[in-house]
């Protein structure tokens, strides 16, 4: 019972706020997929423009029911509303990114979506955040969406890496990308793909960082789309109490998930 009612309610929120993807909720688990579509799915701000990148470059993005192939998809849907038809055909690629800088980003996110209730404060977020409230937030619980889709990976083709991945070497995940969607690159368009795909380059494009959108949607003297794209500004954010907390949630959610999170850029450099 409690699972069809954040079902519902996650479904009236996505119907309220609009959709980023090719059909109605209520009917896209009757989409007709292709061999050819790719779906990059994540939950909001967990790296999906990143990924867009060299999944456009080596795709092809449009009008998805009316598209030639290979038609690609960004979805924060949970693998449940997706179409049936997924576990015959189609690709996903999964992107995670590690849940403190994506409750940082998905908080000024909200401060300029107007479609998207504007947070009292950043601890009323961060609580929001932790126990995943359907009610207001899109993509409901970051634990529920990457746990959900994680145990469905060997049911669908699927890719799965980490935002931090492609932090640290985004022309080894460039290659994976390449190769789980069957493109044999040269050495110069895989440098092309790569230079291309960089936060800051993809930051410098209007219809990645979402600049062309009008007012009516998003307050842009609130904020840019894309805007940081780093590993560990959630340091700047929490307080050790948050901090504390927020560990403690996630031990419980996640202790016997397989992935490991970077969580600082300090891990990497």
């Amino acid at each position: 019972m409690i699972d069809e009612l954040i079902n519902m309610a996650l479904l009236n929120l996505q119907k309220k706020i609009g959709t980023h993807d090719p059909d109605d909720v209520d009917q896209i688990k009757h989409l007709e997929i292709r061999d050819s579509d790719v779906f990059v799915a994540t939950y909001p701000k967990s790296g999906e423009r990143n990924t867009e990148g060299p999944a456009h470059t080596i795709g092809t993005r449009e009008m998805f029911i009316t598209a030639p192939s290979p038609r690609m998809r960004v979805t924060h849907l949970q693998p449940q509303f997706m179409p049936l038809a997924l576990s015959q055909r189609g690709k996903v690629i999964y992107v995670a990114r590690n849940p403190k800088d994506v409750l940082v980003s998905y908080f000024y996110f909200h401060k300029m979506a107007k479609m998207l209730e504007t947070p009292k404060d950043f601890n009323d977020f961060f609580e929001k955040f932790l126990r995943g409230d359907c009610e207001n937030m899109f993509g409901c619980s970051w634990f529920d969406h990457i746990k959900a889709w994680y145990s469905v990976k060997d049911e669908m083709n699927m890719l799965f890496f980490t935002f931090e991945e492609m932090i640290q070497d985004l022309k080894s995940v460039v290659q994976r990308i390449s190769l789980f969607l069957g493109k044999d690159l040269t050495n110069e368009e895989q440098a092309n793909v790569v230079k291309h795909s960089t936060f800051k380059k993809m930051k410098d494009i209007p219809q990645a960082n979402y600049k062309q959108v009008s007012e009516e949607m998003f307050n842009h003297q609130n904020g840019m789309f894309m805007r940081k794209g780093t590993i560990g500004d959630w340091k700047n954010h929490f307080t050790v109490a948050q901090n504390e907390r927020f560990d403690q949630v996630f031990q419980k959610e996640m202790k016997d998930f397989p992935v490991s999170f970077i969580w600082d850029i300090k891990d990497i450099e």
